[in-house]
């Protein structure tokens, strides 16, 4: 029977791992601690097969941390990560920097080169399979400038290549950073919240582009996400964290308001249209924000 297993919800089953043994990726109870904090607690999940996965929980919930020891741009002080049979956490030199390629990271601000042309931007992708010598003078091999505009072609700014990337807008640089990711043809994409500085229609284009390259490349895509309606449209699957723990885990109709609550520990009065990013949302809620002349806030 190939039926994938039933996703679980995890409170009160801290450190617990399931799924496939052979799968792609496994975490296991990874931990980090920032002094007597404890920033992310026995997070463990499996996945064994390309998906887009969204992880959501309030500021602080440790969700960017845990992207970044999967990186390797921090370090865990306990657990494992397993990729292709491999503990990741292991790695150092060549094979960590190797790991950064294949597992390449998006981030909330770009992290763009703001004078440089956005062909050049999307060209430091290959920074980590050049020589000194070609990188000190920005040389590229002509083949890899093609495959550089065809990826912005891709992603529909192919006409923004010689433009400084401080010319273009918020979204249209966060599509340069994710042409960027892909020049190194990575086998998973980290995205730490990827449209938490972008407006509702630049947000959509940044998320439709994301599912597409999930979909028609195959590549696992997990994002911290601010908003419970975008990780609903988009992914496959959703992990909620609080206070560093894992407590909840599945698809994204199991997402109820219930859940969402526990997930950020809200009352009665949380609700969705707070956090939305969706024009239609937006709009329905856009009533209950205007308050009568003399109303306290």
């Amino acid at each position: 029977d190939d039926k994938a297993p039933e996703p679980r919800i995890t409170t009160g089953h801290r450190g617990e791992t399931w799924g496939c043994e052979k799968c792609g990726l496994t975490v296991e109870k990874v931990t980090k601690r920032f002094g007597h904090n404890i920033a992310v607690d026995k997070v463990s999940f499996s996945v064994d097969k390309p998906a887009m996965i969204g992880i959501i929980g309030r500021s602080g919930a440790g969700k960017s941390t845990f992207l970044r020891m999967m990186n390797r741009l921090t370090d865990a002080c306990e657990g494992q990560i397993h990729f292709d049979g491999e503990n990741v956490l292991d790695y150092a030199g060549k094979r960590k920097r190797a790991w950064q390629s294949q597992c390449a990271m998006i981030f909330q601000q770009f992290n763009l080169v703001p004078r440089m042309d956005v062909v050049s931007n999307v060209l430091h992708g290959t920074l980590n399979r050049r020589s000194t010598l070609t990188t000190v003078f920005n040389l590229f091999p002509r083949e890899d400038i093609h495959r550089a505009i065809g990826i912005l072609d891709r992603l529909g700014i192919a006409e923004q290549a010689p433009k400084r990337a401080e010319a273009l807008s918020g979204g249209q640089q966060q599509r340069v950073a994710i042409a960027r990711a892909l020049m190194q043809d990575p086998k998973i994409i980290l995205a730490d919240e990827p449209i938490a500085s972008l407006d509702p229609m630049n947000a959509k284009i940044v998320m439709d582009a994301l599912r597409r390259i999930h979909e028609e490349d195959g590549r696992m895509v997990i994002a911290n996400l601010h908003t419970l309606d975008t990780a609903r449209q988009y992914c496959d699957r959703v992990i909620g964290m609080r206070q560093g723990q894992v407590v909840f885990d599945g698809p994204p109709s199991e997402l109820t308001t219930s859940v969402a609550r526990e997930i950020y520990g809200a009352d009665e009065s949380f609700s969705e249209a707070s956090t939305s990013t969706s024009l239609d949302v937006l709009d329905r809620a856009q009533p209950a924000l205007v308050r009568p002349a003399g109303l306290a806030a």
